[in-house]
């Protein structure tokens, strides 16, 4: 089932200002469904996604996240443990290769993933990264952008993905 950009008009507000965001940022998505609109390789993002449906998140603050964005990142395993502590909406998808952010704003995304590159690099501790989004999630509500909500900080690497090693013939 397609569906055509008024059909927004029966998202959630704030779904509706992230797909319009992105729409005046990005352009016309590259797909679009009753539940989500989606752009490909635009800007520095290997994917983007606003979702209709929002889930509740409480960190740093409460909001809903409905828009998940994608980069390709080796992300080490020995670090998924931290990541994981630091922010329940930052996620490793590690066969793909791919990294991502989920949150009302591309900003907060960007700043959730410098973060958690911080954390990977050991910049900062789980504990820093969080006290240091909550910081500027308060400077981004006041209308101030930082080095770290402006965009990545870091490169993407295109030959992230990980699909892993076959188990022997004995399943070993």
């Amino acid at each position: 089932m397609k569906m055509n950009m008024g059909d927004l008009k029966m998202w959630p507000m704030a779904s509706q200002m992230a797909a319009k965001d992105m729409m005046d940022k990005y352009g016309k998505p590259d797909e679009m469904t009753p539940t989500m609109l989606v752009w490909n390789n635009k800007g520095p993002w290997a994917k983007t996604v606003v979702f209709k449906m929002e889930y509740p998140h409480n960190f740093p603050m409460p909001h809903t996240d409905l828009m998940q964005q994608w980069i390709s990142f080796k992300v080490p395993t020995d670090k998924l443990d931290e990541l994981a502590q630091y922010d329940g909406s930052v996620v490793v998808e590690r066969t793909t290769g791919m990294f991502s952010a989920r949150c009302d704003k591309e900003a907060a995304n960007f700043l959730a993933l410098n973060l958690a590159h911080d954390i990977i690099m050991g910049k900062r501790t789980v504990e820093e990264a969080r006290k240091m989004y909550g910081e500027e999630a308060m400077k981004m509500k006041a209308g101030t952008m930082t080095e770290y909500t402006k965009g990545l900080m870091f490169s993407s690497n295109m030959s992230a993905a990980d699909p892993d090693m076959a188990l022997d013939k004995k399943g070993m």
